[in-house]
């Protein structure tokens, strides 16, 4: 979503349970669902444990299903991502996808904009849960390096934008949350 700005801090939060049951996960769990790797050519260099997702197929009226990696996650996910919604969108509204992503030392996301409707009318939130000094994302040509413990809300509709040079893996759980009056809930 358009949100004026490149970026949009929305304050600390207590991540550690959410970030325990990630980083504990087993890399078959890492390497389960393969389909943002294979469809889209900007996370190639990506693993993802997804709790739901969307492909936005027939928008605004999308189905959004239940992924392996709701089981994994979905208890430490769910209470953090209410809250955050609580504190800062309105109710209501609908998350369709929701994810731990992790990009590998050394790789990259090239520079891109989301073209679909559905990031038009969603607010893509990140959640960093392990990164290093060398990862740098990217937003509008100005480069930002997210803090464990902090939420942002990124502007998908400006071009973005991650590269990975240190030599352990960034992990974020992202979240896209559209607004009741975005989305048709037939």
């Amino acid at each position: 979503m358009d949100i004026g700005i490149p970026i949009k801090e929305l304050g600390q939060y207590d991540i550690e349970p959410l970030q325990r049951a990630i980083l504990d996960q087993p890399e078959e769990a890492w390497l389960d669902n393969q389909n943002r790797q294979n469809d889209y050519e900007v996370h190639q260099y990506t693993h993802s444990i997804v709790l739901v997702f969307t492909t936005g197929d027939g928008w605004p009226n999308i189905e959004v299903t239940q992924e392996k990696g709701w089981g994994l996650l979905a208890e430490q996910a769910i209470p953090l991502m209410h809250q955050i919604l609580h504190d800062h969108y309105p109710i209501g509204g609908t998350i369709i996808r929701a994810m731990a992503a992790r990009l590998e030392p050394g790789g990259f996301i090239i520079p891109h904009t989301d073209k679909h409707p559905s990031f038009h009318n969603g607010h893509r939130i990140h959640i960093p849960i392990s990164t290093n000094s060398k990862v740098r994302f990217m937003i509008d040509g100005r480069p930002y390096q997210f803090e464990i413990g902090s939420v942002y809300e990124i502007n998908n509709q400006m071009k973005h934008s991650v590269m990975n040079r240190g030599e352990s893996s960034r992990v974020n759980f992202i979240f896209d949350y559209v607004p009741p009056e975005k989305i048709d809930r037939q």
